[in-house]
């Protein structure tokens, strides 16, 4: 069974690994200087699902008014579940947990954004049922 909760600045050393996992690479002191800074905010939850009293994986989410949008959005800004422990349902449960506090802030849905080379992530996130509704473009110079 998974458990949902709230991440913490005491969990900088095990957020800092699974970031890592994604190809991100902090150190401890940057991770929990993030994290104290996203528990001030109603808007950037980050979630922990526990197994086994361990720490299997994360997702963080952005909530945010859209000039464009009739509710708030919610953003999936980053999901990761622990190597090793991959395909049991945890990165699921991660997901849902995060769409059901999205909907509770008013957030009318939920979107994401993944690297093009991230195969079997987009396989995933389409078993869930999103849709490739968008072309992400950015500018690195600002």
């Amino acid at each position: 069974m998974v458990r949902i909760r709230a991440a913490g600045a005491e969990d900088r050393l095990v957020v800092q690994e699974l970031l890592g996992q994604l190809g991100y690479v902090f150190t401890a002191e940057e991770v929990q200087a993030r994290l104290n800074l996203l528990a001030t905010s109603d808007t950037d939850p980050v979630l922990l699902a526990i197994q086994n009293e361990e720490v299997v994986g994360l997702i963080a989410l952005h909530f945010a008014t859209m000039l464009h949008q009739r509710e708030p959005v919610a953003k999936i800004t980053a999901l990761v579940v622990r190597d090793g422990v991959r395909g049991a349902g945890i990165g699921k449960a991660l997901v849902d947990a995060g769409g059901n506090l999205a909907r509770q802030s008013g957030c009318g849905f939920l979107e994401l954004t993944t690297a093009s080379a991230r195969t079997e992530a987009h396989a995933f996130y389409k078993r869930l049922g999103f849709t490739n509704s968008a072309l992400r473009v950015r500018d690195k110079t600002v």
